[in-house]
C-alpha cells in the first residue's frame, strides 16, 4: 500500500494513477496483442491508439511511450516489422507523445503494443468508480469490430465494413478526453476487450451504482449486426456474455444478435462516460465536432451495485 497510489488495480480501471505531488499525477498502463488486421502499417496504428486510449480513459494526457514487440524472425521478414513499428510511432506522434525506447523478443506469435505514461492532475482524474446515480451514459464509438474481425478472417467481411472498422480502431480518443475534462466527467472507461456489458458491469461494480442499456440506441457497425446475425462472433463474445451473465438483467423481449454485439470484444472502442443530465446535450453536440460517433445509449441508477439492466 502506497498513500500516493492513487487508482490501483481494486477498482479494475484501464491504468494505474501514481501522485508525484499536488498538481502532477503519473498514469501508467501496457497493452499488446496479436494481428487483427492483414497490413502490418494498420495493425500496429491499431495496436498504439488501443494502449494510449487507456490514458485518455483516466482523463490524461500521453506523455511517453515504449514498444512491446514479439517477433517470429524466421518466419516473418523484417520488412513487416519495420512497417509495425512505423504504424505506431504514427499514433504516438499523432497524441503528441514520445517514444522513449522498447523491448523486443523473438516469439512465434507475432504480438505488439505499448507501454505508455501520461499526466493528470491529482484531482482531474477519471476512473471506474466516478459514476452517480441519476447520470446518464454516452458512448463515443459503434460496437462492432470484434465481429468484423472475425468475418475477416473468415473472408466474409466486406471492403466497406472493413475500411469502416480500420477508421474507428486507429481513431484517438484524444478529443473524447478533452471533452470529458472540459465538462467535469469523472467516470468513465474505454470499451475493449470484456466489451460494452463487461466494462459497463466494472465501471457499476466500482461506483457501486447500476447501469440501464438501451439497446435499441447503441449504435453498431452495419455488417457487424448482419455477421451476429449468422453466427459469425468471435469466442472472446461468448465469454464476455459468461462473464456478466450474473449481473445481467432483461427487460422486454431479449434479443440475442443484440446482446452478442453489447458484449463484443473490441479493440480500441470508445468511451464510455457518465454525464450529468444538465450537459448531456453539451457533450453530444462537443464530441460530435470532435469526430466522435456519440451517442446516448443508457443511464446510470441507484440499485444492487454492478447490475445491468439490458432495455430492448
Amino acid at each position: 500500500m502506497d498513500p500516493n497510489l492513487l487508482v490501483g488495480r481494486e477498482t479494475s480501471d484501464d491504468a494505474g494513477v501514481y501522485r508525484l505531488n499536488s498538481e502532477t499525477a503519473l498514469i501508467q498502463t501496457v497493452d499488446f496483442f496479436t494481428p487483427i488486421v492483414n497490413d502490418p502499417f494498420t495493425f500496429g496504428q491499431i495496436a498504439a491508439a488501443n494502449a494510449l486510449s487507456d490514458v485518455y480513459a483516466m482523463g490524461g494526457r500521453p506523455l511517453t511511450a515504449m514498444n512491446i514487440c514479439c517477433f517470429p524472425i524466421q518466419d516473418v521478414p523484417k520488412s513487416a516489422l519495420k512497417e509495425i513499428l512505423r504504424g505506431g510511432t504514427d499514433k504516438i506522434h499523432e497524441a503528441g507523445a514520445a517514444l522513449a525506447g522498447g523491448h523486443s523478443v523473438e516469439d512465434p506469435e507475432l504480438k505488439y503494443g505499448l507501454s505508455v505514461t501520461g499526466l493528470v492532475h491529482p484531482d482531474r482524474i477519471i476512473s471506474n468508480a466516478g459514476l452517480v446515480a441519476g447520470q446518464e451514459l454516452v458512448l463515443t464509438k459503434p460496437l462492432g469490430t470484434g465481429i468484423i474481425a472475425t468475418a475477416l478472417k473468415a473472408n466474409m467481411a466486406s471492403q466497406k465494413s472493413v475500411q469502416q472498422a480500420v477508421e474507428l480502431m486507429t481513431q484517438l480518443n484524444a478529443g473524447a478526453c478533452e471533452v470529458m475534462q472540459a465538462l467535469g466527467v469523472r467516470g468513465a472507461t474505454d470499451i475493449t476487450g470484456f466489451g460494452l456489458l463487461g466494462h459497463g458491469m466494472e465501471l457499476a461494480q466500482a461506483s457501486r451504482v447500476c447501469i440501464t442499456v438501451y439497446a435499441a440506441k447503441v449504435p453498431v457497425l452495419e455488417q457487424a449486426k448482419e455477421m451476429a446475425a449468422i453466427g459469425i462472433v468471435p469466442g472472446g463474445t461468448k465469454r464476455n456474455l459468461k462473464y456478466v451473465s450474473c449481473a445481467l438483467q432483461a427487460e422486454g423481449n431479449e434479443d440475442s444478435v443484440l446482446l452478442d454485439l453489447l458484449a463484443d470484444a473490441q479493440t480500441s472502442g470508445g468511451l464510455l462516460m457518465g454525464l450529468d443530465p444538465d450537459k448531456l446535450d453539451e457533450a453530444l453536440s462537443l464530441l460530435q465536432k470532435a469526430g466522435c460517433s456519440a451517442a446516448h445509449i443508457g443511464r446510470v441508477e441507484p440499485g444492487p451495485p454492478g447490475v445491468i439492466k439490458v432495455v430492448y
